[in-house]
């Protein structure tokens, strides 16, 4: 049975896209030519912030003093659920030492990278989880140093639950400075930081074509497109809740895709019919993103069965896939392509999105078939060392020289050549191409 779309997008997120290169590479040149003054100029642009770019210790101080208690113990909550299972992640990377061959020892070790760069969002909405998820991976990876940095609000500065939120997560320096000109300060070492040698986090259009234009002169966690999601329901699934989980995706933007796949017309339709009153219902901002996003990106699907439903989502997969299906260890077992599963009504991606501990820097616009999400990994270098005896080498250094040759080599060759000569003297070796 062919797919069968009982709604189809007009648009996709690539087509929604515009070409910002330019725009963004002149400013990038521009802040590494003026350098400090350059990176405020922008600022004071796109910011309207004429404020202290790099937060003292007593504006964090008042910043923090701002947060109401009960939002302090739900961001420490958050941070402690994201800190725990970074640190179970970390520990699946381990050293390792092998013999390769008898006295040649060659090993496996995890270096984190020094310098990470935090990009927290702060424009249309205030990412406060962006600020926990980045800054708690980097600081359970080992970074010496992490400066977490968000766009200002006039008059206001950065907003005090994201300031809170970085500090406590382990942010060594915070800095007031959005857009293009805070991912540039950040790579280029711009008001007394390191330079990064990673850039991570979420961001506009703007930000992201910048970490793609930095990326080879500094690491960078992916390259994202707005967000997407996908539910897997069938005839056990509750439309209201189905309709509730797309509705809280659609909100994030006008170009958010979601979809929803099922074997079950009956409830394709119920949802359908339900998600334009839930829409209706949220505040202006959430209300006029949802509505775009539902109108011009999301689709539903009916397909055959299970197995059809699962090749669906497999191949557009998706940043955030939730599975409201019977059978949830199946779907585990069957699914291969998704940034973050979350398997049964019981869980949500708002659940991943904030607090449950899962990163929620994922990838989008199909990069989940070949990447997975933030994770203290990405922060980490896994490099390789090795030893030998000079008895372990020379079954090594005979193969190396002759390989070299055919190769065309012979500077490689001649280093295993005298190796040999110093170890063995007096052997003969058939160290020619032929």
């Amino acid at each position: 049975m062919a797919l069968t779309y009982l709604k189809k997008a007009t648009l996709t997120a690539q087509s929604g896209a515009s070409d910002v290169h330019d725009i963004v590479q002149g400013i990038l040149t521009d802040i590494e030519a003026g350098g400090d003054d350059k990176a405020r100029e922008y600022a004071e642009k796109f910011d309207k912030y004429d404020g202290n770019i790099i937060l003292t210790d007593d504006e964090i101080a008042a910043a923090c003093d701002l947060v109401p208690q009960k939002l302090k113990e739900d961001i420490q909550f958050a941070h402690d659920n994201v800190k725990r299972f970074a640190e179970a992640q970390k520990a699946t990377v381990s050293d390792i030492e092998y013999e390769i061959v008898p006295g040649l020892i060659a090993g496996q070790k995890a270096i984190p990278v020094d310098a990470a760069g935090c990009y927290v969002p702060g424009g249309r909405y205030s990412h406060i989880a962006s600020a926990i998820m980045t800054v708690t991976t980097a600081k359970v990876a080992g970074c010496s140093h992490i400066t977490a940095t968000s766009p200002p609000r006039p008059g206001v500065g950065v907003a005090p639950a994201i300031v809170y939120a970085a500090h406590i997560s382990g942010a060594d320096k915070i800095m007031a400075l959005g857009g293009v000109q805070g991912v540039a300060a950040m790579t280029f070492g711009l008001f007394g930081l390191p330079k990064a040698n990673i850039l991570v986090g979420p961001g506009n259009q703007f930000v992201a074509e910048a970490k793609r234009i930095l990326f080879g002169r500094v690491g960078i966690d992916m390259i994202a497109g707005p967000t997407d999601s996908l539910v897997l329901a069938d005839k056990t699934a509750d439309p209201h809740i189905v309709a509730t989980d797309l509705v809280s995706q659609a909100e994030h933007g006008y170009n958010s895709p979601v979809w929803l796949v099922t074997d079950d017309k009956a409830l394709a339709e119920d949802v359908m019919a339900r998600v334009p009153v839930l829409i209706a219902d949220l505040p202006e901002l959430n209300r006029d993103n949802a509505f775009a996003a539902w109108r011009d990106y999301a689709e539903v699907i009916l397909c055959a069965d299970r197995e059809e439903m699962a090749a669906c989502s497999d191949d557009y997969a998706p940043e955030h896939l939730t599975v409201q299906a019977e059978d949830l260890d199946w779907w585990l077992n069957r699914l291969s392509c998704y940034g973050s599963l979350f398997l049964g009504e019981e869980t949500t991606v708002s659940y991943g999105d904030k607090a449950s501990g899962t990163n929620h820097v994922l990838p989008t616009s199909g990069a989940a078939g070949y990447t997975g999400g933030l994770s203290v990994h990405k922060y980490m270098k896994i490099v390789t060392w090795q030893r030998s005896t000079r008895e372990g080498s020379k079954r090594v250094a005979e193969a190396t020289a002759r390989i070299s040759r055919l190769e065309g080599m012979e500077g490689h060759a001649r280093a295993a050549d005298v190796r040999l000569a110093k170890y063995f003297p007096g052997e003969n070796f058939d160290l020619s191409a032929e």
